[in-house]
């Protein structure tokens, strides 16, 4: 060693046993040269002095992490050589001697705060004592470790919520549920040290390092400052939300295909948001960044999520007279869907207001979407999805925001500017928190786990468990915006009863088809006057464009039913469409002086196919070729198309490849060549956009041979 030591007793080489301590915690898929560990997990190294150590000499160590370690905050501890162990608190054990090399073991506590960590050797001799650096090492969460409150029993599932670097996000809408590929990448390049730098920028380490630093060890505290910090609502953090519908100055959300390139970004822009993000992409760097430190994380989405920003735990839908659907009042119209992270923690009463019982361990809710403030700053949980089942709306932290997401009532009004009077026209109280969905264990299927959200819709403990919570949070139940318009109630039964079905497929390029069907539920004629509305939407119910609009009156006879068709051309959508695809048709109808009954239906248009197909076996770090095939559905040509390429193990960052103009329905075949660095199965993710399809998705398992 060059360091000055003022004896002649010197460390002169030290071998970290990279590769064996790696392969015992579990971290040798990250990709890089640190020492990367565990915490509550032994790791061995040797140390070779420069003479034997004489009686009267000793070694001992000093860990510190962080800006200033304190022994009382445990971010620094010193401990001797010695040849027993100390449970819960750091310490260095001989496991063998020869002559002068030592075979030294350190165990850490299983809840030392997580980071990089300094470990020094202390060397005391003949009244000389002196301390030198050794190097540096990564401490993360223990997934493998009994004591380790993220300890997950299963292999499989640790397989599934630690290890596996792609994933499924699921995204559409009840009656048309799809999924999406996303390259997590926790294991990249350079993705660790970013997430750290995560840590470091959040609000909480600006106000006071030392602490932030200290409860770094506590999973639930780790999860919420990324909660907050994923999002770059008031504290510059990783990703800027926009739900406009207009993306100029960054990336439409849809384009993306994974967490590594928006982490890479963040870091290379100086630590500037980057533009855009909505749920899906929030929720997926969440998961990459959880997953990373080695807490147990999954995405899930709910279909028909509420936003209840006044703790009514019920959502107000507004429509004018004439069909069109008003962006009116603070609560965001149901969304068609929300993807959020929940977390697995096994030791939770520790940070709970009130005693919890250990039923409300396991899956935590995380939202890194910015929705509403909560202690003042935009995050969202960990709140434990058992007690939201139960209707616990009173423990930490924002359940009554996370309940209502899944179960609040859905209230329909009509509000008529003209005579300033809102007319309540339902109440739903099954539409909201359907289908509640994550990617099956192992495989692409679909997991619905609806049921660990709330009790069956209809079922007497779901209702009992929604009056539980309204208890709890005593809401003045107020409905509608505003107390100067007018509120009629109508309780009479509607006459008439409506539904939109859709007629044929419904794909870009091709006209919709759907048909009103009317049903006259009396004895009595019917004359219905019938105002309809279409609009292009973003999936969280952003109105973006009218495209289409009719009148018409229907007379009906006793209890007959009739099919009104509705046309609506590529022409009339085309421009206005969005990459989500959507479209939310609307009318209002209304049997003479009786009240209104309200038809919606929200539809998907289906992009043209993205294949990707593999010429040959993959193969370790052996290039091997990939054909994407698209055709051109429409009668006019395609330009500005660009495919982007990426996953974890298959290929190095992520390819971007210009694709020449394509002529009315004519094919293209691009091939690429990636290179494969892991063995096992991987998942290559795709995202073709062009100036008439700004997002079609593709992803391929490739099986990649040693």
């Amino acid at each position: 060693s060059s360091l000055f030591c003022p004896t002649d007793l010197k460390p002169q080489n030290i071998d970290w046993q990279m590769s064996a301590n790696r392969q015992a915690h579990s971290t040798d898929n990250y990709n890089s040269q640190e020492l990367i560990l565990r915490r509550g997990q032994p790791f061995s190294f040797s140390l070779t002095l420069n003479r034997v150590l004489r009686s009267g000499e000793s070694l001992g160590f000093i860990v510190s992490t962080g800006p200033s370690p304190s022994e009382s905050a445990k971010t620094r501890a010193v401990f001797s050589l010695s040849s027993g162990t100390s449970g819960g608190s750091w310490y260095a054990q001989l496991m063998s001697q020869r002559e002068n090399t030592l075979n030294i073991s350190i165990s850490s506590p299983a809840n030392a705060p997580i980071g990089w960590y300094t470990l020094n050797l202390q060397v005391f001799t003949q009244g000389n004592n002196f301390t030198l650096k050794l190097g540096m090492l990564i401490l993360l969460f223990n997934p493998w470790s009994q004591a380790d409150s993220v300890f997950m029993n299963s292999q499989a599932e640790r397989q599934e919520y630690v290890l596996e670097d792609s994933g499924a996000i699921f995204v559409g809408s009840t009656n048309r549920i799809s999924m999406i590929g996303w390259n997590f990448g926790q294991f990249e390049g350079d993705i660790l040290n970013i997430c750290l730098a995560i840590l470091d920028s959040s609000l909480n380490f600006r106000r006071d390092p030392a602490h932030d630093v200290a409860r770094r060890g506590d999973p639930k505290y780790v999860g919420r400052v990324l909660s907050a910090m994923v999002n770059s609502n008031d504290d510059n953090g990783v990703i800027a939300g926009n739900w406009s519908g207009s993306y100029t100055g960054g990336r439409d959300p849809r384009n993306w295909n994974g967490s590594v390139e928006i982490l890479k970004e963040w870091k290379k822009s100086g630590f500037r948001p980057v533009r855009f993000g909505q749920c899906w992409v929030f929720a997926g760097t969440l998961n990459t960044v959880m997953r990373c430190f080695g807490i147990p994380a999954r995405v899930i989405t709910n279909f028909n999520s509420a936003h209840d920003t006044d703790r009514n735990l019920s959502v107000d839908v507004f429509y004018d007279p004439m069909g069109n659907p008003l962006e009116k009042g603070s609560d965001s119209v149901c969304q068609m869907y929300h993807s959020c992270g929940p977390l697995w923690l096994l030791k939770l009463s520790l940070c709970l207001k009130l005693p919890s019982p250990p039923s409300y361990n396991g899956w935590q809710v995380l939202d890194a979407t910015p929705q509403e403030r909560s202690q003042g700053v935009f995050q969202c949980g960990p709140a434990s999805v058992a007690a939201v089942r139960e209707g616990d709306v009173n423990l930490d932290f924002d359940m009554p925001f996370i309940f209502a997401e899944v179960n609040a009532d859905r209230i329909t009004w009509i509000y008529d500017a003209r005579r300033n009077t809102q007319k309540q026209n339902s109440s739903d109280t099954n539409t909201i928190g359907r289908y509640i969905s994550t990617k099956a264990v192992g495989s692409y299927s679909r997991m619905d786990v609806t049921e660990k959200y709330k009790y069956p819709e209809g079922s007497s403990q779901e209702r009992q468990v929604f009056d539980k919570a309204v208890g709890k949070l005593k809401p003045n139940r107020t409905f509608g915006p505003t107390s100067s318009t007018e509120v009629e109630r109508d309780e009479r039964e509607p006459s008439i009863s409506g539904v939109f079905k859709v007629n044929g497929i419904l794909a870009v390029g091709k006209e919709v088809n759907l048909a009103l069907t009317l049903k006259n539920l009396t004895r009595d004629m019917k004359t219905v006057t019938v105002n309809m509305t279409a609009w292009t939407i973003v999936y969280n119910g952003t109105l973006v464009h009218e495209v289409w609009k009719d009148s018409v009156t229907i007379s009906l006879d006793p209890e007959e039913e009739v099919q009104h068709p509705v046309k609506i051309t590529y022409a009339q959508y085309e421009k206005y469409l969005k990459a989500d695809n959507m479209i939310r048709t609307t009318a209002v109808c209304r049997a003479s002086d009786e009240a209104e009954v309200v038809v919606e239906r929200d539809v998907i248009l289906d992009n043209p196919t993205l294949t990707l197909k593999l010429m040959d076996q993959a193969r370790m770090r052996k290039p091997v070729n990939v054909q994407m095939i698209f055709s051109n559905p429409l009668d006019e040509p395609v330009k500005n198309c660009v495919l982007m390429v990426e996953g974890s193990g298959l290929l190095l960052g992520n390819l971007k490849i210009d694709v020449p103009n394509l002529r009315p329905k004519e094919q293209s075949r691009v091939r690429f060549e990636i290179m494969p660095t892991r063995s096992g199965t991987k998942q290559l993710v795709a995202d073709f956009s062009c100036n008439k399809f700004p997002a079609i998705k593709a992803m391929l398992s490739v099986d990649v041979a040693v």
